[in-house]
Formats: structure tokens, sequence, C-alpha cells
């Protein structure tokens, strides 16, 4: 699998409100720019999505700190809704 291609496959894997149809656009060298035209949302395809495809109760987050001896777990459920309360 050639780079591009492999690129092309990982844009696959996520989810976009519109699917980009430039990979690279290396018009304007330094300042490239990857999938110009698509639109996602990071919050989405990394909370959102997770619970839509039914794993709303699965561990997203493991904090283990031997600094402060705390530890902490959450779901992607509980993850949403902090990042809800958070952003509101």
């Amino acid at each position: 699998m050639t780079e591009p291609e492999y690129w092309k496959a990982a844009a696959a894997d996520i989810f976009w409100y519109q699917p980009p149809t430039v990979l690279l656009d290396d018009s304007n060298p330094p300042f490239y720019r990857w999938f110009p035209d698509g639109l996602t949302n990071a919050c989405y395809n990394a909370l959102d999505l997770h619970i839509e495809e039914g794993r709303g109760e699965q561990l997203a987050l493991i904090y283990d700190s031997p600094v402060t001896d705390t530890k902490a777990s959450l779901t992607y459920s509980e993850l949403l809704d902090q990042v809800s309360k958070l952003a509101g």
C-alpha cells in the first residue's frame, strides 16, 4: 500500500459530515493541507460514534497516577456526560 492509499484508507475509518474529495493540497508549500474539503468533528469521532456503535458502557479512559495515588475510570457514556457538561 502506498502512502497516499494508506491515508485514503485511514480517512475511510472516520465519520465525515462531508467526505473529502481531495487527499492532500500541496499547492502552497510548506503549508500543506490534508483533506481540505472534508468536514468532520474530532469529539464526535472520539465519543459519540462509539456510543452509537454500542460501546457506551465500555471503558474509554483509565487514569492511574502514582504521583497523587489517584485512580479513576470512565465509560464512553460517562466521559461524554463530562465533556457535555464542560462544553455547556
